[in-house]
């Protein structure tokens, strides 16, 4: 039987925290608001970019306004790979995935076109089978439908995979689905939100964790 693990993108693949919070403070500066500390942005991340702005703009006592998100959207997709990176060991356990036989695949609330610009850049692509962005579907994590709508895509069945994610949105999706999740300890999601899952405390973790599924 085919084996498909599937990631979450920020905070399980790459540290993009750099990123979005440069570009949400360029956006708070364009709106003459004040800018954020890594730790408040990092709290903002894991809901998709309506939800990050929408609380950014909440944080400053503003109502949600569509044209920001449109700014900001365009200005993280242009510089979505400015500082973010892969997290340490997360070539070495695709790697390892892959020869172990499992395909992969991702499942993220970012915007799909970052999302893809984002692997493109960072040279990570050619190891998914499909990408299911926030976007991508008419639903989003937690919501279960977005993890199957992505195994769909890339021929998969709940019982053929693993979730693999840094926040409650990825476990809650995997547990809808019927899906066993591992918890990215890396990541930035508090180990609470777990919520009972194996956590792996590194990526290099990865690939033990998953053989005892």
């Amino acid at each position: 039987m085919m084996k498909i693990a599937v990631f979450d993108l920020d905070g399980t693949l790459v540290d993009s925290a750099a990123d979005i919070h440069a570009a949400l403070d360029r956006l708070m500066a364009g709106l003459g608001l004040a800018g954020f500390t890594r730790p408040e942005v990092i709290g903002m991340i894991g809901d998709g970019v309506r939800a990050l702005v929408t609380k950014a703009l909440t944080a400053r006592d503003q109502p949600f306004d569509e044209a920001a998100l449109d700014a900001f959207t365009a200005d993280y997709t242009a510089e979505a790979s400015a500082q973010t990176r892969p997290f340490e060991g997360i070539p070495a356990a695709l790697d390892a995935l892959r020869a172990a036989g499992w395909r992969m695949a991702v499942c993220t609330n970012k915007p799909e076109a970052a999302a893809r610009k984002l692997l493109d850049d960072l040279g990570l692509a050619g190891h998914f089978a499909a990408l299911g962005g926030g976007d991508s579907f008419p639903v989003r994590k937690p919501d279960p439908q977005h993890l199957l709508a992505t195994l769909a895509a890339a021929g998969a069945a709940a019982g053929q995979a693993v979730m693999i994610g840094d926040h409650r949105n990825d476990v809650r999706a995997a547990a809808g689905a019927g899906v066993p999740c591992i918890f990215a300890g890396w990541g930035y999601g508090p180990l609470a939100m777990a919520e009972g899952c194996p956590v792996a405390a590194t990526p290099l973790d990865l690939p033990g964790l998953v053989a005892a599924l």
